[in-house]
């Protein structure tokens, strides 16, 4: 294998910075870390986040303001459903919402998805948009099915659910679950439709499944260290990983 490190430049223009965020500890997370057939358990349907789960969408909230990336973020991006949906709001929203003629609409009503938190404020925060290309492995498992769009509407009213084709889950399949090459081409598919978008610095609020099989289609050209660090799985801890998206056309440094 050739581990020889290379120099290209690309052009700024060319370029995006996506903040990866893999959502807060979920129900279904407290059982299924330790057996994986906990996933199955209708009860864990849409799951929403924990206790433990809210504490570090806090952790991470104060992270993203206290170093000034919440001014940088152009758009939030999230998997429509319940947990990354919570954790978006939670770290990327306003302030709490005050119910009066001068506010907008909230993100989140209070106590959405049995959260026990006040109503998220849709003031001086980048615009949310629900996008189903980057949900997690579909299929089987109940945790992982979506409700409709109108019950979403109403729990996460400034949330922009327009990029959603059906009200219903149509991806979804009680008894088929999406394999690894096709969720990571969906993956890909994702990836590409991001460059659609004119927003130049992105967060994208979704699943480990999600992130591991679409990134380790990525660094084989890379020093296997690198290699390994992008396709590591994301922990039970929410956290943010900034990479920089260059799928652009590269301008070679090279000798003259």
């Amino acid at each position: 294998m050739d581990c020889s490190v290379g120099t290209c430049l690309f052009p700024l223009h060319r370029s995006k910075t996506i903040h990866l965020v893999r959502h807060a500890q979920g129900i279904h997370n407290v059982e299924g870390d330790k057996n994986y057939k906990a996933y199955l358990n209708p009860e864990y349907f849409d799951a929403h986040l924990t206790p433990l789960g809210w504490q570090q969408v806090d952790n991470l909230r104060n992270h993203v303001h206290s170093s000034g990336l919440i001014n940088k973020i152009d758009l939030v991006i999230t998997s429509p459903l319940m947990r990354t949906m919570q954790t978006a709001v939670g770290v990327f929203g306003g302030e709490g919402y005050t119910d009066d003629k001068t506010d907008v609409l909230p993100l989140m009503v209070a106590n959405a998805g049995n959260s026990f938190r006040g109503a998220i404020s849709s003031h001086n925060c980048p615009p949310i948009v629900a996008v189903e290309l980057c949900r997690e492995h579909l299929g089987v498992h109940p945790c992982d099915r979506r409700r409709s769009v109108g019950e979403y509407q109403f729990l996460f009213p400034a949330v922009d659910f327009s990029l959603i084709d059906s009200d219903e889950d149509v991806w979804w399949k009680d008894n088929v679950r999406e394999t690894k090459e096709e969720l990571a081409a969906r993956g890909l598919k994702f990836l590409n439709w991001l460059w659609t978008r004119k927003e130049k610095e992105i967060a994208i609020v979704t699943h480990s499944g999600f992130l591991f099989h679409t990134l380790t289609a990525f660094g084989n050209d890379c020093h296997p260290l690198v290699k390994k660090e992008i396709s590591q799985h994301y922990s039970s801890v929410c956290r943010l990983k900034q990479m920089i998206d260059l799928f652009g056309i590269p301008l070679q440094l090279c000798q003259l």
